[in-house]
């Protein structure tokens, strides 16, 4: 990147988007587009209306800036970026998803059925226009984020046929409420924690998998008999050991197989303790270490703030002075 480009970046940095025009004071102080009369070395100074003159002079053969007025793509930007917007497009998701709820009542749907489905499709139309803000201002970097491929998914969904086989897919329509994941930051921070914990998991997964094959072949062989419907095979056998590794009324499972085998007990104790207090619990420990990770990830973006504001305001009074001492030099060559 030239550094002409990264004077520019920072200047709407400094501006908070607003964009900035360059062009460049030959010595005969006509002035230049930036592409055509840009020496190497020269030196660069901006500023804005909230910091000083709205025209940054320099030396001659160097850069002049001055803020212009925000173009129609910037301003549907900073309108969907905005928290109102933000505020507003939650509003929407959570009628929507009150509507949704009532139309599983009949007695509902025959008494208010028409006005529920004009929310319906009004907050339908909602999310479309916020979809195609955001393609109009992000362009290609809308493919980029997840999040909004996400939502281009959950909204596609909404517009497929109803009828005849495909009736099913209106049911479908409640997952519009799954947009509160990517308009909540706070939830956000908790499914990214929950993805990048999957790699952590995978191990964990095959120990847990490990386990339950040979706890359901040593089952399968000790108790295949003498409980039939529990052990009779493996598949049987991995089910049953899945519902007492879930705690659902195991001891249904193993209170009668007691009374035939006194010592099964053990057997079960042991898989409950490893499969429930261990394993279980290593799920929990990569997902809480995972939610920690992304904490103080956030920590060290809020505290890398103040130090950037810092530099900006360090910068912004060394232009000051030198402001002052490029007037002072073109009043120096202006003829008497």
């Amino acid at each position: 990147m030239p550094n002409w480009m990264s004077s520019v970046c920072g200047v709407r940095g400094l501006l908070k988007g607003t964009p900035v025009t360059c062009v460049t004071v030959t010595p005969e102080g006509t002035l230049c587009p930036l592409d055509l009369h840009r020496r190497a070395g020269s030196r660069r100074i901006w500023t804005c209306r909230s910091l000083g003159p709205a025209v940054s002079v320099m030396l001659s053969g160097d850069l002049v800036s001055y803020p212009q007025e925000p173009c129609v793509r910037e301003r549907v930007r900073l309108i969907i970026e905005s928290r109102r917007f933000q505020q507003a497009i939650i509003g929407v998701i959570l009628i929507n998803a009150a509507t949704l709820g009532v139309e599983t009542s009949p007695s509902a749907v025959a008494r208010y059925g028409d006005l529920l489905h004009f929310v319906d499709h009004c907050a339908l139309y909602v999310f479309v226009v916020e979809l195609l803000a955001k393609v109009y201002v992000y362009r290609l970097r809308f493919l980029l984020d997840p999040w909004n491929v996400f939502d281009t998914f959950i909204i596609t969904i909404s517009f497929l046929p109803t009828a005849s086989g495909l009736s099913v897919l209106r049911a479908v329509r409640v997952l519009r409420t799954l947009r509160l994941i990517s308009v909540v930051p706070s939830l956000r921070r908790v499914v990214s924690a929950l993805l990048n914990a999957v790699p952590g998991m995978a191990s964990i997964v095959l120990l847990l998998g490990l386990v339950l094959y040979v706890a359901a072949v040593m089952g399968t062989k000790l108790y295949g008999t003498a409980a039939p419907d529990y052990f009779g095979d493996l598949p049987k056998s991995l089910f049953s050991l899945f519902q007492v590794m879930t705690g659902d009324a195991w001891s249904d499972i193993a209170r009668p197989l007691m009374e035939t085998h006194s010592s099964a007990w053990l057997y079960f104790v042991v898989f409950v303790l490893i499969c429930t207090f261990v394993v279980l619990n290593l799920f929990i420990a990569v997902v809480v270490n995972a939610m920690e990770e992304e904490n103080r990830e956030e920590r060290r973006d809020e505290q890398a703030v103040p130090s950037d504001e810092q530099a900006v305001l360090s910068e912004v009074a060394a232009l000051r002075e030198e402001i002052q001492s490029l007037r002072q030099l073109l009043a120096d060559r202006v003829p008497s």
